[in-house]
């Protein structure tokens, strides 16, 4: 009977099995192909990346403009604006990219995967660009002179006030006032005005040669201090945003973190710094300098991150740290290949992110954006060019170049942005505005840079080149 039954129950169940099986084995094996099909995407992403921003940054430098100016123009080409060949997160299945299109020619890509694969693709890639930023602030950290940025420490730190107190101020009470814009949409628009972007500006400065300049330590300690405001004014603005009231707490413990944070590193860092050569020194296998100084660098990286930081304060951090050592130069010889592979990808990526369709004056519904955004960008160059002017007891310095080396606003823009806009209390004309705002400033930065110091090299050649009177 009990035979009877069992067989009887297993008669009942082979349909459902045949039922449920075809679906579950094709579940496995979509599973089983959506690996390759990432990978695929990833290095023709990778592909389109290095080529453009080798081909648009060699014209650059051969034209006398930034290089980085180039990789930035390279994002622009083969981003969202134009060509639409990069895959960004969030995408889905409303990507229309050409990359798809070529892996469902290429590579069997079905439409059942497009969504999974577009979207694992664009994570990819983004964490890629994240990681070469962090590389790259490690890189300008090993570069930077931790005295010289010490001796220039309270001046950095008026500048980074004033290059936050000045647009804040003028662009919130100018919307309010000359816009009738209300005031929680002024106040993150305002917001977004201080940021100052320090992978753009230290890149450019590294690339002229005037990083470890009195000037180029200001510029780069002005702006690591920057960033941190940057962060405690988003907190601020993202919670009166969502919440209609400011959590002084959370303001607290982000100045409370970033201080003890930035001093604590650097401090424990110079502790650390014998036995890092201690053990470098004992080590015998492949990348014994490299690699336990990137874990270094990591370790720090993510302990920012962590406690609501950047993590590229903590690679800044820590490339202060080991500069002080006497495998500085080893160091820095190792991490430039490895800059060189993963840094294009961050400023490509800012580049192919940024919609510059917004710019269009023909399309009606960008013309009140683009009349607030006039107002912005004024504020937003004039509040920081300003910012040199915070700067005392250093005579011939070139004050205009430390205000210039703060307006780009780039990808920490961008960030502003793109919270604003995920909270919804941003119009779309005022969104729009904010946009322009950071692609104008991140792109006239390098150049005007590059500018601003040639005219110095220039008097200064003048006046060497006079008469000597006796």
């Amino acid at each position: 009977m009990v035979d009877l039954t069992i067989w009887t129950t297993w008669n009942s169940m082979i349909p459902m099995l045949s039922f449920i099986s075809p679906p579950l084995l094709l579940a496995e094996t979509a599973e089983a192909e959506l690996g390759p099909m990432v990978l695929a995407g990833v290095l023709v992403s990778l592909i389109v990346i290095y080529l453009s921003s080798k081909l648009i940054g060699e014209l650059c430098a051969r034209i006398n403009l930034p290089p980085v100016l180039g990789e930035l123009l390279a994002g622009v080409l083969i981003g969202v604006s134009v060509l639409n060949l990069l895959i960004f997160p969030g995408e889905g299945e409303e990507s229309t990219s050409i990359l798809l299109t070529f892996l469902q020619a290429t590579d069997g890509l079905t439409p059942e995967l497009t969504a999974q694969v577009a979207e694992s693709i664009g994570e990819v890639i983004t964490v890629l660009s994240e990681v070469g930023v962090i590389i790259l602030l490690f890189e300008i950290g090993l570069e930077s002179d931790l005295k010289e940025l010490i001796r220039v420490g309270p001046q950095a730190a008026v500048v980074a006030v004033i290059g936050v107190v000045v647009p804040f101020t003028l662009g919130t009470a100018g919307l309010i006032a000359l816009f009738g814009v209300p005031a929680v949409p002024a106040i993150f628009a305002g917001a977004a005005l201080t940021a100052t972007s320090i992978g753009i500006t230290a890149k450019v400065l590294a690339e002229i040669q005037r990083l470890t300049s009195r000037e180029g330590q200001i510029i780069i300690g002005a702006a690591v201090l920057d960033d941190v405001l940057g962060i405690i004014v988003l907190a601020v603005v993202a919670s009166l945003a969502k919440t209609g009231e400011i959590q002084i707490s959370n303001i607290i413990y982000l100045i409370v973190s970033a201080t003890i944070f930035l001093i604590g590193a650097i401090l424990l860092g110079r502790l650390f710094n014998p036995y890092f050569v201690a053990l470098v020194d004992r080590l015998k296998t492949r990348g014994q300098i490299i690699l336990p100084a990137l874990i270094f660098a990591f370790v720090l990286a993510y302990i920012g991150a962590a406690i609501q930081l950047e993590a590229i304060l903590g690679a800044f951090a820590a490339g202060l740290v080991l500069a002080e050592t006497e495998k500085r130069t080893e160091i820095e010889e190792q991490v430039i290949p490895i800059a060189d592979m993963l840094v294009p990808i961050f400023f490509v990526v800012v580049g192919a992110k940024t919609d510059i369709s917004v710019l269009n004056p023909f399309n009606p519904a960008n013309r009140e954006g683009l009349i607030i955004a006039t107002f912005l960008v004024v504020i937003a160059i004039l509040g920081k060019v300003v910012t040199g002017l915070g700067v005392f007891g250093q005579p011939g310095i070139n004050r205009l170049a430390i205000g210039v080396g703060m307006v780009p606003r780039g990808e920490v823009g961008l960030v502003f942005a793109g919270v604003g806009s995920a909270t919804g209390v941003l119009s779309e004309s005022l969104d729009a505005a904010i946009i322009v705002m950071v692609i104008v400033t991140t792109f006239i930065a390098p150049p005007l840079l590059r500018l601003v110091f040639r005219e110095e090299s220039e008097d200064v050649e003048t006046v060497e080149s006079l008469p000597k009177t006796e």
